[in-house]
């Protein structure tokens, strides 16, 4: 997809990891009336084999029946995305009533409008990472037990990867109470920006300065590829589901070979 300026290119990657079945959920979406308008969504259900999969795919739905009425003209960004999340949270309540389970799922999404403004959401622990260059601009901060930790100083990032709770989360969709939603402006992205989404299955294993280097240094579907694989060996047999989605923007003189959307 090219808009004025630069060039964007995309991937999206999935592995079930070392789990019995997969219920992480990952897309990215054009719109279909409006160049240049984008929308990237990754869930992780949790809750059972059957109630893990049902939430994401609540959180999926949801997410491409709002885009596809989404406006960049007339519509909120940042409202439009807190609507995404609390629509999912509430369907997915209501699937947990009437199936007698306990759906849950995290959210994560980024919208890139035409002019190139950039907005974001997260409930839960999957992340969302800006880059530019391979320099970390800004990324999501977990709902979680152990970030909690990290924010108060008792621990720090990576003590907080291996300790003992660091699964607990303080919020996601589908719980008893309306989830806490985090939202991100980028006023304007430029061409050398690069955008991931993923799950824990895949950044547990990477520090914020590695994950910048293979972003860097490869195309999006290469570097879906690499961390992939490289995530499955560092599992070590013990992997998570992992899901992810990558784009970059490229100047149009320079573009590089990818996925493009």
């Amino acid at each position: 997809m090219s808009t004025k300026g630069y060039r964007l290119t995309a991937a999206t990657g999935t592995h079930k990891g070392d789990r019995d079945y997969q219920q992480d959920q990952v897309a990215l979406l054009s719109h279909n009336s409006v160049k240049g308008c984008l929308l990237a969504v990754l869930a992780d259900g949790m809750g059972g084999r059957s109630g893990g999969r049902k939430a994401s795919d609540q959180v999926m739905m949801t997410a491409k029946q709002l885009f596809e009425r989404y406006s960049p003209e007339f519509d909120d960004p940042v409202g439009t995305l807190r609507q995404l999340a609390i629509e999912a949270h509430t369907v997915i309540r209501l699937t947990a009533i009437s199936a007698e389970e306990e759906p849950h799922s995290t959210f994560a999404v980024f919208l890139i409008n035409p002019g190139g403004d950039c907005y974001w959401a997260h409930a839960g622990d999957s992340r969302i990472y800006h880059y530019r260059g391979g320099q970390l601009i800004h990324r999501t901060l977990d709902h979680s037990y152990v970030q909690t930790l990290v924010d108060r100083g008792e621990l720090t990032e990576e003590e907080a990867n291996f300790h003992p709770k660091s699964n607990i989360l303080m919020g996601c969709l589908g719980t008893e109470k309306e989830p806490v939603v985090t939202t991100h402006v980028i006023p304007q992205l430029i061409p050398g920006d690069t955008l991931i989404v993923c799950s824990d299955g895949l950044w547990h294993y990477f520090n914020d300065l590695e994950l910048g280097s293979v972003l860097v240094g490869l195309s999006p579907r290469e570097a879906s590829e690499f961390l992939i694989e490289k995530a499955r060996k560092r599992a070590k047999g013990m992997g998570d589901n992992v899901s992810l989605a990558i784009l970059k923007l490229e100047p149009l003189n320079a573009a590089a070979a990818g996925t493009t959307v």
